[in-house]
């Protein structure tokens, strides 16, 4: 019945019994809130039997930790990616152009970190997210920033965030609103590198006379 819901969404998520069990479980947590869902109502909304759920997974915190750990790969990844770049203004904006990409198809598990935030810091996932969030800051902010362009480098990662939450209920296409706020963010970090580098040397290129 609820086949072409999602359609193209779903059919990305390689359609696998585990990625189902995720699927369903963040709609009924999001939905009913976590502390209310039981492992059963899961078991039900997918049709399958108790004990194919828990071949799985034998808790909904393992559910629930399984899908942070699928957000917190492609991070990872992205961090290890940039951390390893020339930390130039072009490797920056790629940084938030793929992280942009990343928040995109997480965005329903960063509702419910946002309406759950007990049960995250229960499980201690949003440390986890944290120390992700200093090292991609560590990325985008230039060595020994004034601290107005640190916080520019914060505000677009918290751009990035909010603009997932707050903007879900201005009218709008979903894909212009991530290009929008994608912008937002690469206009602070382009701001606080041109400050960084003018801080960092008085010949900036491109900066002119004006230091």
């Amino acid at each position: 019945m609820g086949g072409t819901m999602d359609g193209s969404k779903r059919q990305q998520r390689r359609g696998d019994t585990r990625q189902r069990i995720q699927d369903v479980a963040l709609e009924l947590f999001s939905e009913q809130g976590y502390e209310k869902t039981s492992l059963r109502e899961i078991a039900e909304h997918l049709d399958v039997t108790k004990a194919a759920l828990y071949y799985h997974f034998k808790t909904k915190e393992e559910i629930l930790i399984s899908l942070f750990e699928d957000l917190t790969r492609p991070l990872d990844e992205l961090i290890e990616w940039g951390a390893g770049q020339p930390h130039t203004l072009e490797t920056k904006q790629e940084v938030l152009r793929r992280y942009s990409d990343a928040l995109g198809g997480a965005s329903p598990l960063f509702r419910f970190m946002q309406e759950n935030q007990a049960t995250v810091r229960e499980l201690s996932i949003g440390e986890t997210f944290k120390d992700r969030m200093i090292s991609m800051l560590e990325i985008i902010k230039e060595p020994g920033a004034e601290l107005t362009d640190q916080v520019r480098c914060i505000s677009a990662l918290f751009t990035m965030h909010a603009g997932m939450f707050v903007l879900k209920d201005v009218e709008g296409d979903p894909e212009d609103k991530r290009k929008a706020v994608l912008e937002v963010a690469i206009d602070l970090v382009t701001q606080a590198h041109a400050g960084g580098t003018a801080h960092g040397s008085a010949t900036s290129p491109g900066l002119g006379e004006a230091s």
